[in-house]
């Protein structure tokens, strides 16, 4: 009996009325839908999407913005340049070591690569983008020392020299 009554639905009319369907062929002569034919159709209803709060426009001050105090505010900038200034400090050292690693683009060879030079030459591009990294990354941190006012505690900003090495040392 359940057989025959799933036969039943499946065999329905399906009324298509621009994006909706209907198998209530009332609705579908009232709005002057038009039979699907061929195969079963599946619907799966979506959620409607949730409308936005409203927000007042945007030249209005918002009413409740919490104001930072003044010695509040200098407080965290002053341990926000401290931040920075130890990772600058960081930043230095790492491109001091890579640029000594580096070194010039000529460093000592190690190991194997005496026998295997493409090891020596991937080595080498290694450490110049070694080099360059840690030289965006001092950079970037001096500009956003300069930002927060004054300048940084370190020194004028770093060439960007990685490129500057004798290309013959790694042919």
């Amino acid at each position: 009996m359940a057989a025959s009554l799933s036969t039943a639905m499946a065999q329905e009319r399906i009324y298509r009325c621009g994006n909706e369907y209907t198998n209530n062929a009332t609705v579908a002569k009232a709005k002057g839908c038009k039979v699907m034919e061929g195969g079963n159709i599946t619907i799966v209803q979506g959620t409607a999407p949730q409308a936005a709060p409203r927000t007042a426009p945007s030249s209005a001050a918002p009413k409740a913005a919490p104001r930072n105090d003044s010695s509040e505010q200098r407080a965290r900038d002053s341990d926000a340049r401290q931040i920075l200034d130890a990772e600058l400090r960081k930043a230095e050292e790492r491109l001091s070591q890579a640029q000594k690693a580096y070194a010039n683009g000529q460093p000592e060879k190690e190991g194997i690569e005496s026998r295997n030079n493409q090891r020596y030459i991937d080595r080498v591009a290694e450490l110049k983008a070694a080099v360059t990294r840690a030289e965006g990354d001092v950079n970037g941190l001096r500009r956003e020392l300069s930002r927060m006012g004054g300048t940084p505690t370190s020194a004028a900003p770093v060439p960007s020299g990685a490129g500057s090495a004798p290309e013959s040392a790694a042919k």
